[in-house]
């Protein structure tokens, strides 16, 4: 079931009680949810659920020493029985210097209407009509050969927190989803790929046939992938894997990182870490957004805000311990689950789009590596030493010419970052998005 509407009635006794037990400061979050998932293969059913999740949790603070206690369990006598469990463990930990409820000058006093909540719960059959077309389309593109299967997806999820500091506040946001993976070829010759979609709201969700169709297509078009000798090429990210040297800027500036030294951004703030011109946003506030939030976990105002700004950067992401830490003030980026502290990371995470067209970036190359699949996890977020398997297409002559497989791209993030170039064809699909993405200079190793 949905949260009740009581939930922060609910919450603010469980933290009062705890005050009262001997907490110096207390917060408590809710999370309540529900999920309903169907896959298919082949068009036979081979799944359909539906799950329902609740979830609390409890941090009390001590002086400098906080405990985390959380539960599943929705009856309010096992609630109350979280304080004295909280406060034993609280006094029994180590000391750390930087906890603490956010400052209450910064908690958020109006909370922006986002428009996350698709009133209407789709029905099972619905999640079955959709796999269904996707996976019949991907099967009648010519080439394909068989299928991973389809799946089709919808939640609902409501967080509500409240916290000594004088912050109560929820919110709700739903999501849907369509998957769908082709194999194409046969025997030793096959290949494999796929396509989805995701929207807070059902109307947003592209067409189950298109999906469908452009995973058939895909899984074609590597068929015969050939390998290629080592070379030092431009390298072309499709906006499929673009997202991923986002996701590696993120880890790089996130407060906790940085507070521990271990980011090879660390010395980066305020210099050029980008192309000019080039500009990253975090925007919580997007409505409809895929990870827009009114505040952040810790109750603290968030706002839009330029990352990186003309290719400079110009802030860390930072919730209220890495901030105090740092000796700075929190961004609003704090995320929390029940069971652990607060921690930092992105919201709606971009990178703008620029001013010419993904084929006008390849047109301009002669020989270079158009990168469609990222696999393994090769980067080191220390030094930004990256390396991952990819596959994709090769470029001859401004064109992508045959598909490629089996190779490595390799490089530097800091270098990789101060030669990209970015496309205008941005779109939202994750929360964290690029558009098109051409990086000079790169090592494809391949033969």
């Amino acid at each position: 079931m949905p949260t009740p509407p009581d939930a922060l009635s609910v919450l603010g006794d469980l933290v009062s009680r705890a005050k009262r037990a001997g907490a110096d400061q207390a917060d408590a979050v809710l999370i309540d949810g529900i999920a309903l998932s169907h896959s298919q293969r082949l068009g036979v059913t081979e799944k359909l659920e539906r799950a329902e999740d609740f979830d609390l949790g409890l941090r009390v603070i001590i002086g400098k020493r906080q405990a985390i206690v959380s539960s599943n369990d929705r009856a309010a006598k096992h609630e109350r029985d979280l304080i004295p469990r909280a406060i034993e463990m609280a006094k029994a930990v180590p000391e750390d210097p930087y906890c603490g409820l956010a400052d209450p000058a910064e908690l958020a006093r109006d909370f922006p209407a986002l428009d996350m909540v698709d009133p209407d719960e789709p029905a099972p059959e619905t999640l079955v009509r959709r796999a269904a077309e996707a996976e019949d389309a991907a099967r009648a593109v010519a080439g394909v050969s068989n299928s991973e299967g389809a799946q089709a997806g919808w939640t609902r999820a409501e967080m509500a927190i409240v916290a000594s500091n004088g912050f109560s506040g929820k919110f709700t946001g739903t999501g849907h989803s369509i998957a769908v993976a082709a194999l194409a070829g046969e025997g030793a010759n096959m290949e494999r790929d796929d396509d989805w979609d995701s929207a807070v709201f059902a109307a947003d969700l592209k067409r189950p046939e298109d999906i469908g169709r452009r995973a058939g297509e895909r899984a074609v078009a590597r068929l015969k992938a050939r390998k290629v000798p080592t070379a030092k090429v431009p390298v072309v990210y499709d906006p499929r894997v673009s997202g991923s040297l986002l996701r590696h800027l993120s880890g790089a500036i996130n407060g906790s990182a940085i507070a521990r030294g271990t980011s090879f951004l660390k010395d980066k703030l305020g210099q050029r870490i980008l192309p000019e011109g080039v500009t990253v946003i975090d925007d919580p506030h997007i409505k409809r957004g895929h990870r827009s939030v009114p505040f952040d976990a810790e109750g603290v105002a968030n706002r839009k805000r330029e990352v990186v700004g003309d290719g400079v950067l110009l802030t860390w992401l930072l919730d209220s311990a890495s901030a105090r830490q740092l000796k700075l003030k929190t961004t609003g980026h704090a995320h929390r689950g029940p069971s652990g502290p607060p921690g930092p990371g992105p919201s709606n995470l971009y990178l703008a789009p620029g001013a010419v067209t993904a084929q006008e970036l390849i047109a301009e190359i002669d020989s270079g590596f158009y990168v469609t699949e990222l696999m393994g996890m090769g980067v080191n977020g220390i030094t930004g030493d990256y390396s991952r398997g990819a596959t994709g297409f090769w470029i001859e002559r401004g064109a992508l010419s045959y598909p490629v497989h089996e190779v490595t791209v390799a490089g530097n993030l800091k270098a990789m970052f101060l030669n990209l170039r970015p496309a205008s064809d941005l779109e939202f699909r994750t929360g964290i998005d690029a558009p098109t993405l051409r990086i000079e200079g790169m090592t494809v190793a391949g033969a």
